[in-house]
């Protein structure tokens, strides 16, 4: 009884800092990145304390002391994190490549240096000194593929561990003023029995502007942004072989001869806030392969993630609820060339690329085609401004011009305004021109579909057309009750050249509603119950589609998240009704120890056949799952798995899976060797792709590696190598 009222008695006494005010102070002498904090540049610095646990108990002191020291000189911004732990063998560190530390202890420095709310740099690194950098931005959410220059180092103690930093101004975009004010706060997530989440400017979970109750940084003097200079020059070597003939193997492999390339990517950072960017003949081609995925039942195009670091400047102002830009869609540029300016709260952006191999997507209701287009000219222009708390207005405007013929553009507005302090409207208003390319070969197979009320051929025929998109959301997201009211609407003539919609001639709502529990001193920290609703139709008016989703998660002990779901759905597919498909889900998530962390999720139900003569009602069975194996700190491995099948009147549909499993072995932090590989058994294929990596930073690397692929034949051919390449890279980043 003694002790529960002593723990209620500090717990009262406890106050978080709220949006508090942090001077900082130049260095009094040299620092050295190395994880001892002895140096003369650390004596009298500016240090935050009283950090407050945001996760899972919310405003509360944490069980563990953190500390965080924070200076600079000309050039650099210094920080230290002084995580105490009363059980350092419980830390959680691995020796991993970079941005792979988020299943350890990390900590580090949340920065907002414009202000605003609007983006800012999250930089961390692992008790070893791995770097995990991210970007936010608003609307857009974390960006992990973000990256920029900076040192780390780290140790753990008997009473902890160290992390020391230093992130040149060279490395960040900051207002050019004689003074600055940013936002910042001190970030360490703990995970243990729970993923304690700690910062030092407290975060209240019913506020959706994270970034406007950071703390306010003042004393930085003297600093100028800019001026820096970086040139990336590279050199490639590639060999390629691949069958005569894919379907006859006992023709044998047609050798190529070695690709030798030479690329140079430059970029300058003026003082007045504008970035640019540009890059001749690049290198744009990815070291692994995107993890193949179940694509057999479906009939609208895969969209993959963008990893090419060229494309990083200012990915947080390109990207709109609507997909209209999408810079995969820029395949194989000869050139490119990039401008980003920053002023104050409003954002401007250009990209303009010549693309030597260009995707073509034609979207429509039911499904959509792809087809290759050949060179085309690229020009995108973005602005944004920002203004009030988490809003923002922004304009866009895309065109792209094939060589032999046809092109598209889409302009359009889009926006988000935020009142009542967890509300916000969301807003996209676009319209496009397109104009096909008069060569029907390209998109053979397709000749009889049609659509806008039979108006428009899929052909590519030279016909002219224009289109229109929409979207509107009104969204809450409190702490206790969320909800988003959803709409979206494109004309059967809309398309985004430059983008990736994949779907139109449809108008979607969709309306959902969240509620969140967290029960105190309870196995259970967080009971999510969720509904959805949504319903489409088309612009004949026809409804294609209904249906209810009912969902409910609890975040438990051990850092395990456990979902159940159910849904029920109506459709219209290609002319057929279907009513009543129901399905049922169940998931879970847990790294409950750092050396074991795994994913599941299982859906079984009723789905319809869609790639089929005839659309057909069928019972079905999907399996995703995926795990991370740390045997030791410095191996990994991540295999994962992806199953479906679908059975119709006793008869199977379809059948198959996709195995992968990434292994990685860490020399140093510089150095690893990885090996990727898949077996896709819808297509009997077989993948192998070692690699050798030595990577100082982001920018600066040498690679060596191979992807050989086979494929099962019937008997008695059996499985024979298709295609092997043989690949190296040089890259090396210049700063002046």
């Amino acid at each position: 009884m003694l002790l529960a009222l002593a723990l209620l008695l500090q717990t009262a006494e406890f106050q978080p800092n709220l949006k508090p005010t942090l001077a900082v102070t130049r260095a009094s002498g040299l620092i050295s990145i190395d994880g001892d904090l002895s140096d003369a540049g650390w004596k009298g610095v500016a240090r935050a304390t009283n950090f407050t646990e945001v996760k899972p108990r919310e405003l509360s002191r944490p069980d563990v002391d953190t500390e965080a020291w924070i200076t600079y000189d000309d050039k650099n911004l210094y920080v230290a994190i002084l995580a105490r732990d009363p059980d350092p063998s419980s830390i959680r560190s691995s020796l991993t490549d970079r941005d792979a530390i988020f299943q350890d202890d990390f900590a580090g420095i949340l920065l907002d240096t414009y202000g605003d709310g609007s983006w800012g740099y999250y930089l961390l690194a692992n008790p070893k000194g791995i770097q995990g950098d991210l970007r936010f931005a608003l609307g857009r959410g974390e960006d992990t593929r973000f990256d920029i220059i900076y040192k780390s180092a780290g140790r753990i103690t008997t009473e902890g561990y160290v992390i020391e930093m230093a992130f040149p101004f060279a490395s960040l975009r900051f207002p050019d003023r004689p003074v600055q004010q940013w936002r910042v706060n001190f970030w360490r997530t703990r995970p243990r029995s729970s993923e304690q989440e700690l910062s030092w400017a407290a975060i209240r979970r019913g506020d959706p502007c994270e970034p406007c109750q950071w703390a306010t940084l003042t004393g930085l003097e003297g600093i100028r942004p800019g001026g820096a200079l970086e040139l990336i020059p590279a050199a490639v070597a590639t060999q390629s072989s691949a069958l005569h003939e894919e379907d006859n193997p006992a023709l044998g492999m047609n050798n190529g001869r070695i690709d030798r390339q030479l690329s140079l990517t430059g970029k300058y950072s003026f003082k007045s806030g504008i970035t640019t960017e540009a890059t001749l003949n690049p290198d744009f081609s990815q070291v692994e392969s995107d993890a193949s995925r179940v694509d057999v039942n479906t009939t609208f195009a895969l969209s993959y993630p963008e990893r090419r670091p060229f494309f990083q400047e200012g990915g947080d102002i390109f990207g709109t609820n609507m997909s209209v830009i999408y810079t995969r869609g820029i395949n194989d540029p000869l050139a490119a060339v990039k401008l980003i300016q920053r002023t104050g709260r409003t954002s401007i952006a250009y990209l303009g690329a010549r693309d030597d191999h260009s995707p073509l997507l034609i979207p429509l209701e039911e499904r959509s085609y792809t087809a290759s287009g050949g060179r085309s000219v690229s020009n995108i222009l973005r602005a944004r401004r920002t203004f009030g708390r988490n809003s923002f207005l922004g304009a866009i405007l895309t065109d792209r011009r094939l060589q032999g013929g046809g092109g598209g553009s889409v302009a359009g507005i889009d926006g988000q305004i935020a009142f009542a302090k967890v509300y916000q409207l969301e807003f996209q208003l676009l319209g496009s021109q397109s104009r096909e390319p008069d060569d029907p070969s390209l998109t053979t197979g397709v000749d009889t579909v049609t659509f806008d009320r039979r108006k428009h051929t899929a052909r590519f025929d030279g016909e002219t057309f224009t289109g229109f998109g929409q979207h509107t959301s009104l969204e809450r997201s409190g702490r206790t009750w969320s909800f988003d009211i959803d709409y979206y609407g494109s004309t059967p003539t809309f398309r985004t050249d430059n983008g990736f919609e994949t779907r139109n001639g449809l108008r979607r709502t969709n309306m959902n509603q969240r509620l969140n529990f967290y029960p105190k001193e309870s196995f259970i920290e967080r009971i999510t119950p969720e509904v959805n609703l949504y319903r489409n139709w088309n612009f004949e008016g026809t409804r294609k589609a209904q249906g209810f989703r009912a969902e409910l998660q609890a975040q438990l002990k051990g850092q395990t998240e456990v979902g159940l779901e159910y849904s029920t759905d109506d459709e219209l597919y290609r002319g057929v009704a279907f009513e009543g498909l129901d399905r049922f889900q169940v998931g879970v998530e847990t790294a409950f120890s750092q050396t074991f962390r795994l994913e599941l999720q299982v859906e079984h139900g009723e789905r319809i056949g869609r790639n089929v003569t005839n659309p057909t009602l069928g019972t079905g069975t999907d399996i995703e799952a995926s795990a991370t194996i740390r045997p030791t700190s410095f191996i990994s491995f991540q295999p994962s798995l992806e199953y479906s099948d679908l059975k119709a009147g006793g008869q199977k549909l379809f059948s198959g899976y996709v195995l992968r499993n990434r292994a990685n072995l860490q020399f140093t932090r510089e150095l690893f060797l990885r090996l990727v590989v898949e077996y896709d058994d819808f297509d009997r294929a077989l993948s192998i792709e070692p690699l050798l990596t030595y990577r100082v930073n982001p920018f600066t690397l040498v690679y060596v590696g191979s992807s050989r692929d086979y494929r099962e034949y019937d008997s008695p051919t059996g499985w024979k190598r298709t295609a092997t390449q043989y690949f190296a890279k040089f890259q090396y980043l210049i700063r002046r």
